[in-house]
């Protein structure tokens, strides 16, 4: 099994503004990538539990969102992990749109 993606992204949005903006944020972030589709989106309190699809692979993870900070954290099977570098810069830009845009 290969190592996490491990992403924190910093907000100072508290966490129950955070949860609220992120529980649409993955559906909306796969919806404007072709190659990405969610297998599953399930929220526990302030936890999300994800699987998503890309290239033909399939990625677990889970999101942990704190009073000023979100953990995001991705198992990556071995054909994606050549694009982790990428999909590490991807979802902190993203977190941080998402995190600090205005709504």
């Amino acid at each position: 099994m290969s190592r996490p993606l491990v992403v924190s992204i910093p907000h100072r949005l508290g966490k129950d503004e955070a949860v609220r903006r992120l529980q649409s944020g993955l559906s909306r972030a796969a919806g404007s990538l072709p190659v990405l589709s969610v297998d599953e989106e399930r929220w526990d309190g302030d936890k999300m539990i994800f699987r998503v699809r890309a290239l033909g692979q399939a990625a677990s993870g889970h999101v942990d969102v704190a009073d000023d900070h979100v953990r995001v954290e991705v198992t990556l099977p071995w054909l994606l992990q050549r694009f982790a570098e990428a999909a590490q810069s991807a979802i902190r830009s993203r977190g941080q749109l998402l995190l600090t845009k205005k709504s």
